[in-house]
């Protein structure tokens, strides 16, 4: 059995808010739209089923965590890549090699309160956290088990 890791997803909310997720049925939907190389790794080789996710809301104001999911399904192709009316859509991808890959999650919680960017900046126990760090702009990040529990306690949950 492989050790639960932590993730910090972000997700602009005018396009996918933690709210969208948390209306979806059963909670849960794909995380598609990757593009990233570093990214699809981690998807790929490093996510499990049962990993924490911090539900990050980026590019609003103020940017910040607003709640918690987990990964409940493992990396598979994503459908998008090979729908040609789709954004997403890759040309190049090959259907029998995919290039990109989506997992499934599912909303856990609402934080307490929102947790902006601000104040993770500001709490020493984070400042070596991806999101916090200048020029760190992928869209899912790795999350030691300690940032995990300091952004939880910030948000007033657990």
């Amino acid at each position: 059995m492989s050790k639960k890791r932590y993730w910090l997803f972000k997700s602009e909310p005018g396009v996918y808010s933690f709210d969208d997720l948390w209306k979806e049925k059963g909670r849960r939907t794909l995380w598609d739209g990757i593009r990233n190389y570093q990214v699809r790794n981690f998807m790929r080789d490093d996510m499990s089923v049962g990993d924490g996710v911090l539900f990050y809301h980026s590019s609003t104001d103020p940017p910040g965590v607003a709640g918690v999911a987990e990964v409940v399904r493992a990396a598979y192709p994503d459908p998008t890549q090979f729908d040609a009316a789709d954004a997403h859509y890759d040309p190049k991808s090959d259907p029998d090699d995919p290039r990109w890959l989506v997992v499934d999650v599912k909303a856990v919680a609402k934080l307490a309160r929102f947790v902006p960017l601000a104040e993770l900046k500001a709490a020493p126990a984070l400042a070596e956290m991806g999101v916090v760090r200048r020029g760190n702009r992928l869209s899912i990040q790795p999350v030691t088990p300690a940032q995990w529990r300091a952004v939880l306690r910030l948000g007033g949950s657990r």
